[in-house]
């Protein structure tokens, strides 16, 4: 009775996101499964869409939540009070960026990231063309919205930002169009929701050359593929091109919800004047929220083994490769999308591995590829165990 009262509640209560929600009734969860209140254990191979990178509930984050929770939660709005946790992180962040990223702005979500980031590039340079890649997904809030490509997406919501531009992602004749009147390009060094498309490193050198030439910021969104995703802690490391704003979210916060974006010092300092508050947020840099990412970035720099990643990340892959239904893989670190040939195939595939405890995901704008994301801490043998879930769940809806 509680779980149909709890699933009606659910329905009714909260506001929907699509007509179709997983329904799982989580009681807990612990490294890398979710437990339901019926007891089921699932593995969850896709890591709250690339938030929970070091698993749930790390005790280092854990440990660092709980000393803030004894000293203060809230005590102001960001920017006035000098706080350790916010501080910490700051320092922690800062020492494993490129020197030029060197001051942190941290804020509530991805998304605000990118919003504040888009501001900063038009405070900066006092232009007003913004430049974003067709196949990119940068948020659901207007600015972001704007700069994302899927137009399904944003033809309820328009009118949307004015004077935004897009190009091919990949192809470096179209960094033509960037020009003296653009104040920044927006880009994800990996593309998520477009199916994991890295950008080549011959094209973000181009890129960052274009940006150079003609005075426009570049601002990596690294909301989904920082963090370790795709087997460096920052995914811009794979081709050594630095951004002037770089933007983070999901992972960050160890579980907690947060954002940031980081770029210069005297670029930061244009949103202090002309006007004060240029970009202002309540709870951005909360205490405990900034604490936990603090304790990310320990776990990151104590425990994740990055050649490790890379092992059991090729280990799945292969398991994945011997299936003649999956048409293509396409993965960086821990990173993939998985081609077959429908969105119905996806989505049998999708449910059975549900029904067998095992967690998997679709694309919003890639339909027919399921997509995998698991914490970084997975251990081989627990890949061997999903992978043959998998494996089975794809043989199994073959003929259904």
């Amino acid at each position: 009775m509680k779980d149909q009262s709890n699933k009606a509640d659910f329905l009714n209560l909260l506001g929907q996101t699509n007509p179709f929600p997983y329904l799982i009734d989580v009681d807990k969860a612990e490294g890398i499964f979710i437990y339901d209140k019926n007891g089921k254990r699932y593995t969850d191979m896709i890591a709250g869409v690339a938030v929970n990178n070091i698993g749930h509930r790390h005790p280092q984050v854990l440990k660092r939540i709980r000393e803030q929770l004894d000293n203060y939660l809230h005590v102001m709005v960001y920017g006035e009070f000098i706080q350790e946790a916010p501080l910490q992180l700051a320092r922690k962040l800062t020492n494993v960026l490129p020197s030029q990223l060197n001051c942190v702005y941290p804020v509530n979500s991805g998304t605000e990231a990118n919003e504040a980031a888009l501001k900063l590039a038009k405070r900066v340079t006092g232009r007003t063309q913004l430049i974003a890649c067709k196949g990119s997904y940068h948020g659901n809030t207007h600015g972001s919205m704007s700069v994302s490509a899927n137009e399904l997406k944003k033809i309820a919501f328009r009118p949307l930002l004015p004077d935004v531009g897009f190009i091919r992602h990949n192809v470096i004749e179209d960094l033509s169009l960037i020009t003296e009147r653009t104040a920044g390009v927006i880009i994800e060094p990996v593309q998520g929701d477009a199916g994991v498309r890295p950008a080549s490193t011959e094209y973000l050198k181009a890129l960052r050359k274009r940006c150079d030439e003609t005075g426009t910021l570049l601002i990596f969104d690294e909301i989904q593929c920082g963090m370790g995703r795709t087997g460096k802690l920052f995914a811009f490391e794979h081709s050594d091109v630095a951004p002037d704003i770089l933007t983070l979210g999901k992972a960050l916060g160890g579980g907690l919800p947060i954002g940031a974006f980081i770029a210069r010092k005297e670029h930061m300092a244009e949103l202090t004047h002309s006007p004060m508050l240029g970009h202002i947020t309540t709870f951005g840099g909360n205490a405990v929220v900034c604490a936990a990412a603090w304790a990310t970035l320990e776990v990151f720099q104590q425990e994740i083994d990055f050649a490790t990643v890379e092992a059991n990340g090729q280990l799945l892959e292969d398991m994945l490769s011997e299936l003649d239904e999956i048409k293509e893989i396409r993965r960086i670190g821990m990173m993939y999308a998985c081609d077959m040939v429908s969105a119905e195939r996806v989505e049998k595939v999708v449910n059975k591995c549900l029904e067998y405890g095992l967690i998997i995901f679709w694309f919003l704008s890639h339909p027919y590829s399921f997509r995998l994301s698991p914490p970084l801490t997975i251990t081989r043998d627990e890949i061997i165990e999903a992978g043959k879930i998998i494996q089975q769940a794809v043989r199994e809806t073959a003929t259904v």
